[in-house]
């Protein structure tokens, strides 16, 4: 009895064990191509979780049809179901580029805050005040009204984001002294030309971007035009795909 015992636990479960393989890769912030370290990557069925390193880089073991979740503060939750590949490029996308849309208002300058960036707006484009929402910022004891800082209507919930905003403020002049190096990078259309080009799977075109941002590291792409970066990333592409094919 003892020994059908045992062999019924062998295989119910020795196959399950088998069917497990070793799944890795990097996570990616979805913006600027770069690692993101302290990702939470956990595999569903199991509950087994890793926190990606320095690098990104991350190795668990699952089954096909597994699922893959992956959290990060400040960045929405992605799921991924497990398949046939085994290297894993995974790209988070930052909440910033999903905030409402507000303007903030500070003599003489006035700033419209959109999809995580914060730009000037041309004077000329400028329309009556509204008091459905909007930031204004000024002296406290100003006696036209626009002392100390007032926020109305819908925007009055963007408070309860204070502590998040504080942290995009930092990044958002990075991201505008970047917008050269977006607009290539986050190009469909660039992409599918240059694959095209050099005859590159996506999985091949991603790692390129990934040793291209890292050649790159010590400038970041700060103030470049758009002619620039796509200029150096087409050379850097046309010099390392010899290595790929």
């Amino acid at each position: 009895m003892k020994f059908k015992f045992l062999l019924f636990i062998y295989f119910a479960f020795v196959p399950a064990i088998l069917a497990q393989r070793t799944y890795s890769g990097n996570v990616l912030d979805a913006n600027d191509k770069k690692y993101i370290e302290g990702v939470s990557v956990e595999v569903l069925s199991t509950g087994q979780v890793e926190m990606t390193n320095i690098r990104g880089y991350f190795s668990v073991k699952g089954s096909l049809g597994d699922t893959l979740q992956l959290n990060f503060p400040g960045f929405l939750e992605q799921k991924i179901v497990l398949a046939e590949e085994t290297f894993l490029i995974l790209q988070l996308q930052d909440r910033a580029r999903f905030l409402p849309t507000f303007e903030v208002k500070s003599e003489p300058y006035t700033f419209r805050f959109k999809d995580g960036k914060l730009t000037l707006i041309d004077p000329d484009e400028e329309k009556e005040p509204s008091k459905k929402g909007g930031i204004s910022a000024g002296y406290l004891d100003s006696p036209n009204a626009t002392g100390g800082v007032a926020i109305a209507g819908v925007l009055s919930s963007l408070t309860k984001r204070a502590r998040q905003e504080r942290e995009y403020q930092k990044k958002l002049e990075w991201d505008r002294r970047r917008a050269g190096y977006y607009a290539v990078i986050e190009s469909d259309s660039v992409r599918q030309n240059l694959m095209v080009k050099y005859q590159l799977e996506r999985s091949e075109w991603d790692r390129l971007i990934i040793r291209f941002n890292e050649g790159n590291a010590y400038h970041e792409f700060l103030d470049w035009s758009k002619d620039r970066v796509y200029a150096t990333l087409s050379e850097f592409i046309n010099r390392e795909s010899s290595w790929i094919n």
